[in-house]
């Protein structure tokens, strides 16, 4: 029979023939510490004693019990298994996290990423490479000033109360009270992130390089100050990014009002359509399109716009206007449009701004000075009506920008900024793709991303904010602030330049304005590297980092300014692959907000379902498309993760025992990754491992490709169909009918050697049910529990329905010889048996349980004597944690890392202590029961 190869041999497969390696610090083989380096059946795993009550063995529990993540998360950072190993001579793989807002909750599109990005790192970490995930979260300026600016307003007080100083204290204040919390619930996701490097963006590190990269390109004449059009928050009193402004459709008016012409008749006029009449007080122009000739004749003339004492306005023409859109006749307001303003610098028209920051009318509004916008708009129209220059007002369907932190719709306004220049920028980021340097996946976003390079526009950077980075530049008392600053990495080195220029006696003061929170984490894949500080060989070899997995809907905004900024500040693309994802939408394709009622709570369904579940759904989404998110899908793949969890419990129950040597060494003959070992198989054996084989290559390719979806489906299918709906039952005829010979051993030895690779495979995608899997040793159940001699055979009560009674009685010779139970003591019933307060407790299945006596399992008198004699070296070591705990010295003196490890040492010992005294309890009471006498 010609059989596939088992394509394990090359240097591209996912695993290595070489032995298992692991640190030398590592304590057991852990799926989170191991690399695919061996096809060989594992049959034991080297967990300490300390570590047994992390896990818990499909013997003893019906399914996976999701309350277990958390213990299994900590056991995993407490090992130091997230943190990299760089003595190996392997180029590292780095992958820095798109660092989450300090004020932030989980949602679905964090879910999205840090299953994306653990995925990619645990699959390199366990291929052996040098794997480092840099976490880390952005202090958010516009986000967390209005949090605690709320807080605050709560409490009665208004932040220019307090004053600069005090108002960041509170901040700071606020963040350590309440920052962690996006981190633990990263944490809760699965993310193998080395959290000893996290970092925040107002470290002190990555501020001092914030200020280098200003100064830096300052100093090349990439960074000017100017005035010109921005997004302006009238409620945060701030200039705000594209990236924070979100357009909304809502029902609003069209007014059409009257403009007549100077010097005309009372029948010439022109009328204008707008939406926002408030805005007609800036008003430098109308415009006509060239070809529309019923306003030919007015081109060149003057109109006088309503309500300002008869000021003048040229007519003019040009093709940038829409005959189509409303009558054809373009009211151009330079000072609050974005297009007005584009156009009205191409015609030289003058900007006129009519509104104050906080969204009023200022004195160019004459009568409504003063005024709020809205408010001017009601009362416009209404004075307009008394004087016949009020047309119709229709309702319309407004875009309406509106504030993503606060809520506010967004006023278009000149402002004097801090701006970068993009263009040169873009050219090198342009060539990066072009050249290779950088690969975009999915690449169809490698056009947009061309697109958008090509018409950048300049990039305020600049907010009028107190939290955030405080823009490196002082003024001079007395002199013109645009023309005379002075730019410096500290006021001590300002104020050294300044008295040089400008005499000992100069006074100077800061810009009171922050750098935009974009431009800082523009640097954040070579700042959390340690740039500008860190040496040039350290930085080298981990910069550039090897892939950045994000939202596709953030390219623009963050993604390419990345790459400008890294090019620029560190002449290197700052990763080389660029790895982005869709959306995350709701069952009918919506996108999931709290006005929909559709936003779907990551934690909430971690609960009900298992975080595996959740990150396995994400996962198997199709590259930078969006997801569906439905329950449907979540209970499929919870089923999933139980099925796996049964396949698990069936394997373990059928392997030998881990004393039986003669049957282990018999099992470690087959060497199923050679053809001359499938060749001696039996045909469904030899069928099954050259199935896996085939997959372990396709798997290899698609996690190469950054296929996840296509990884997750393909060992769905082969786990599923090929394994446990197949060969399973087709193993069951080879373990029960059989005399426990080479045929038995050969189905025992291809169940363990296919699990665990599905295990291994599966792991970046699932890593708390494999986990927990991998862990389980070889016997895992009362016998091993209570020590029980190989030899020895033991009575059991089987509580059963009439079904199941039915079917286990046919069984019974092969239930005796499995368990080792004594075939004449095997008693089927249908209630528990008068003696079960003196027997351990099994639950087998769905209708089927099990009582062994403890006096036929083990000598519970030694038993006793042994679990005191535990008991009591256990509590010495937790009252020593306690002591600690409780000295005033130590506490004082202890670094918080050390005090918190502390801290968690004798909360796991405590629990520990509690379930070996309630084991201890029952062996007494069942000695009692007994009549037996318990020694002193």
């Amino acid at each position: 029979m010609a059989l596939p190869n088992p394509s394990l041999l090359s240097s591209s497969s996912l695993y290595r023939l070489n032995p298992l390696l692991f640190s030398q610090r590592r304590r057991s083989i852990t799926l989170s510490s191991l690399h695919f380096t061996s096809l060989k059946p594992r049959l034991f795993t080297a967990s300490a004693s300390s570590e047994s009550d992390v896990f818990t063995s499909p013997e003893v529990s019906k399914s996976f019990d999701f309350t277990n993540e958390e213990r299994i998360y900590n056991w995993w950072e407490s090992q130091g298994y997230f943190k990299p190993n760089f003595d190996r001579e392997s180029d590292p793989f780095v992958v820095p996290m798109p660092p989450p807002n300090v004020t932030g909750s989980l949602h679905m599109g964090h879910a999205m990423f840090v299953t994306l990005e653990d995925i990619m790192v645990r699959y390199h970490r366990m291929k052996g490479k040098p794997t480092l995930w840099l976490p880390g979260t952005d202090h958010a300026g516009i986000a967390t000033q209005l949090v605690v600016e709320r807080m605050l307003a709560s409490e009665g007080i208004k932040r220019s109360e307090l004053g600069r100083d005090e108002f960041t204290k509170r901040v700071w204040e606020w963040k350590e009270k309440y920052g962690g919390t996006i981190t633990n619930q990263i944490k809760r996701l699965g993310a193998s992130c080395d959290w000893t490097k996290e970092r925040f963006t107002l470290d002190e590190q990555l501020s001092r390089a914030v200020i280098e990269a200003f100064i830096r390109l300052h100093e090349k004449d990439l960074i000017y100050q100017g005035s010109y059009m921005v997004n302006w928050s009238p409620n945060l009193q701030t200039a705000v990014s594209d990236l924070e402004v979100e357009y909304s459709e809502e029902p609003g008016f069209l007014y059409y009002i009257k403009y007549r012409v100077a010097g005309g008749s009372r029948s010439d006029f022109l009328t204008i359509a707008t939406t926002r009449p408030e805005t007609l007080f800036g008003d430098t122009a109308l415009a006509v399109h060239p070809e529309d000739e019923r306003y030919s004749k007015y081109v060149g003339m003057n109109a006088i716009v309503p309500q300002t004492y008869g000021r003048h306005i040229p007519i003019i023409s040009d093709k940038y206007v829409d005959k189509e859109f409303g009558t054809g006749v373009l009211k151009i307001s330079p000072g609050h449009d974005h297009n007005d303003y584009l156009l009205a610098r191409k015609l030289g028209l003058p900007i006129l701004n009519v509104m104050n920051k906080d969204g009023t009318l200022n004195d160019v509004a004459g009568l409504y000075s003063g005024l709020d916008r809205f408010e001017v708009r009601e009362k416009l129209w209404k004075d307009l009506e008394e004087i016949d220059l009020a047309v119709e007002k229709k309702p319309y369907t407004l875009r309406v920008p509106r504030s993503q932190r606060g809520g506010e719709i967004i006023e278009p306004l000149v402002s004097k900024q801090w701006f970068v220049t993009m263009e040169p920028l873009a050219e090198k980021a342009l060539k990066a793709v072009e050249k290779g340097e950088l690969n975009i996946m999915p690449d169809r976003f490698e056009k947009i991303y061309n697109h958008w390079l090509t018409n950048i526009k300049d990039w305020c950077i600049s907010r009028q904010l107190w939290w955030g980075h405080r823009i490196p530049v002082w003024y001079i008392v007395g002199k013109d602030c645009e023309e005379e600053y002075i730019v410096a990495r500290s006021s001590d080195e300002a104020i050294t330049k300044a008295r040089e220029k400008y005499g000992k006696n100069v006074e100077i003061y800061q810009d009171p304005d922050v750098l935009d929170t974009w431009f800082s984490s523009s640097l954040w894949p070579f700042s959390t590297l340690g740039w500008p500080d860190v040496s040039a060989e350290d930085f080298k070899r981990f910069y550039p980092t090897s892939m950045l997995e994000t939202g596709h809907d953030i390219l623009f905004f963050w993604v390419a300014r990345m790459v400008m900024m890294g090019i620029e500040l560190t002449g290197k693309v700052p990763f080389s692959n660029i790895y982005l994802h869709g959306l995350i939408r709701d069952s009918q394709g919506r996108k999931m907000s709290k006005t929909l009622g559709n936003v779907v709570d990551p934690i909430g369904t971690m609960q009900e379902f298992g975080t595996d579940a959740l990150r396995f759904t994400l996962a198997l989404g199709t590259a930078g498309q969006d997801l569906n998110l439905s329950t449907e899908r979540l209970t499929s793949n919870k089923a999933f993760t139980n099925k796996l969890w049964n396949a698990g419990k069936f394997v373990l129950q059928n392997l030998p025992k881990q004393n039986d040597t003669s049957a282990l060494s018999t099992m470690l003959v087959y060497e199923f990754n050679k053809d001359e070992c499938l060749l001696t198989l039996p045909l469904p054996e030899c069928w099954v491992v050259s199935k896996l084989h085939i997959l372990v290559d396709t798997v290899t390719t698609s996690y190469d490709k950054f296929f996840f979806g296509d990884v997750g489906r393909e060992i769905y299918d082969f786990f599923w169909s090929d394994f446990a709906d197949w060969y399973i039952e087709t193993s069951k005829a080879r373990l029960y009918n059989s005399d426990g010979g080479a045929v038995s051993s050969v189905a025992q030895a291809v169940l363990l050697y296919v699990f665990e690779n599905i295990l291994k495979m599966l792991h970046p995608f699932m890593p708390y049910v494999t986990e927990e899997l991998w862990q389980t040793r070889a016997i895992r159940n009362a016998r091993a529990e209570y020590s029980v001699e190989p030899a020895k055979r033991i009575s059991a009560s089987i509580v059963a329905n009439s079904e199941v009674t039915q079917y286990i009685s046919k069984e019974k010779e092969v239930l005796a010889l499995l368990s080792r139970l004594d075939l004449q003591s095997i008693h089927f019933t249908d209630s528990p048996p008068n003696d079960a307060n003196q027997s351990v407790h099994l639950v087998a299945g769905e209708g089927l349980e099990a009582y062994l006596p403890l006096a036929d399992m083990v000598d519970i008198t030694a038993e006793v004597q042994r679990l005191s004699k535990r008991i009591n070296k256990m509590q010495k070591e937790y009252d020593g944690l306690v002591a600690r705990l409780s000295s005033p010295e130590f506490i004082e003196k202890a670094p918080r890392e050390i005090i918190d490890g502390i801290k968690e040492k004798a909360s796991e010992a405590e629990e520990k202590l509690t379930l070996t005294k309630n084991r201890l309890t029952f062996l007494e009471s069942t000695t009692v029961v007994a009549g037996s006498i318990h020694p002193a």
